[in-house]
């Protein structure tokens, strides 16, 4: 069986936690008889391909020029003609989607109906149904992710600067006067506001396509099998397959420092979604506490950067917060051994995320935001402490709890237990695949025809 993989973006550019689980994803399925192919857009401005730990890569370009309505709605067609190339090239019998984006779209799905191959998506992130990418309405309260037009476009108009106000009364502007100022070629911030509701009705319905078309779609924790289910997702084509992690039962972990103070970490990319802002806040709040934080944070672009830049200033002069160099995916689970705890702030309804798994197969508590995935994952007071996520006044008392209390640290430390596996993920997806796209003699090596 070959299955081509299509996630946001792949190695050697700076990836995110869906490029790390779809890596992993095809060294497991290997095992299983299964050949797998990346498929991801590329960042510059030819296609490519070459092989990254011994798997495929195919890195294709998108349009030039995209408008708004394929950024909102079916997909780049430039992209699907790509994709649909991939697949006949490979002779694929699954298209994976792991994104929902201009370039992993109804078009792509469509393609691959065209030439006979099955589809299967895996909603890895908010970004796939919310319009704003967080699930948090007006960026502050979870939101039950359900589609509803008005709604979804007065939240999008306020993430982007406009008063509530404003942006409930442009929400509220009928769908058909959008699609009239669209195709009079009309352009500029203001027309995109006006358009906002017709614009978040063309996503909606192109994700209710996207769930109608797959042959099945794959939820990664709970919250978003209701999503799913909600949006429209056939039941007997869902499955639930919660992340899993790659570190080994019983590898030697690095011993623990005796050092008195709290020895915290964050592992992962830095953007305001992940908080990272929110807990040094409640840090400069509380100078007093016995503890260091050490920031291994991975910055993707331009935006990341800025972030980083706000999180030095926000922790300058205060010796406890140390920014270190990027780990390594093989590095993260032996360098949160040495660790008191992880901290996860994330701002975001989370799927995972991976790094909760990582923490726990270091033996090492998670010290989280009490949303999405991660509170799927922690059990308060048991292997971990849930905070409210957005509150620095409740980051401050939750971290003066756990420092001030060894015993507690102890306790949660204990209750720590080995994480899911990524070769149970794998088994669950070659369940999937057998599923709906039947085995067949596999023929001659998917990589003969890179270069």
């Amino acid at each position: 069986m070959r299955v081509v993989h299509v996630p946001f973006g792949y190695f050697p550019d700076v990836v995110g936690g869906t490029e790390v689980y779809v890596a992993q994803l095809a060294r497991d399925l290997t095992a299983h008889g299964v050949e797998s192919v990346i498929a991801a857009p590329s960042e510059g401005t030819v296609a490519a391909r070459y092989e990254h730990e011994g798997v495929p890569v195919y890195r294709f370009q998108l349009s030039a020029h995209a408008n708004v309505a394929e950024l909102y709605g079916t997909g780049d067609e430039t992209a699907a003609e790509a994709i649909a190339a991939i697949l006949h090239d490979v002779r694929a019998d699954v298209l994976h989607l792991h994104a929902f984006t201009r370039a992993s779209s109804v078009r792509a799905v469509q393609a691959a109906k065209r030439v006979g191959v099955r589809v299967a998506f895996t909603y890895h992130t908010p970004t796939a149904s919310c319009v704003r990418g967080t699930l948090l309405h007006n960026g502050h309260e979870p939101c039950d992710g359900d589609l509803v037009a008005q709604r979804c476009a007065a939240c999008l108009l306020e993430s982007r600067g406009l008063s509530p106000a404003l942006s409930e009364v442009l929400a509220r502007a009928p769908s058909t006067l959008g699609a009239v100022i669209g195709s009079a070629g009309m352009s500029g911030g203001w027309v995109t506001a006006v358009r906002a509701r017709e614009l978040v009705s063309a996503r909606h319905s192109a994700f209710r396509q996207l769930l109608a078309e797959s042959d099945a779609v794959v939820a990664v924790c709970e919250w978003v099998r209701s999503l799913l289910l909600r949006a429209g997702a056939p039941p007997e084509r869902l499955t639930l397959s919660r992340h899993g992690t790659a570190a080994r039962p019983g590898a030697k972990l690095a011993a623990r420092s005796a050092d008195a103070n709290l020895r915290l970490a964050y592992v992962g990319r830095l953007h305001p979604t992940k908080g990272v802002h929110v807990v040094l806040r409640a840090l400069a709040a509380s100078r007093e506490l016995p503890l260091t934080l050490d920031v291994f944070g991975v910055t993707q672009d331009v935006d990341g950067e800025r972030y980083r830049a706000h999180l030095v200033a926000l922790s300058e002069g205060d010796s406890r917060i140390r920014f270190r160099a990027p780990l390594s995916v093989d590095n993260v689970v032996e360098t949160l051994a040495s660790y008191d705890a992880t901290i996860i702030p994330s701002q975001w309804l989370e799927t995972g995320p991976l790094t909760v798994l990582e923490s726990f197969a270091a033996g090492t508590p998670v010290i989280g935001s009490n949303l999405g995935g991660i509170a799927e994952l922690v059990v308060h007071d048991r292997d971990g402490w849930l905070v409210q996520h957005s509150d620095p006044d409740a980051w401050v008392l939750a971290l003066r709890r756990v420092a001030g209390d060894r015993s507690l640290l102890d306790r949660l430390r204990d209750g720590v237990r080995p994480p899911r596996s990524t070769l149970d993920v794998a088994r669950d997806m070659l369940a999937v695949y057998d599923t709906i796209a039947p085995r067949r003699p596999v023929g001659s090596s998917v990589t003969a025809g890179v270069a």
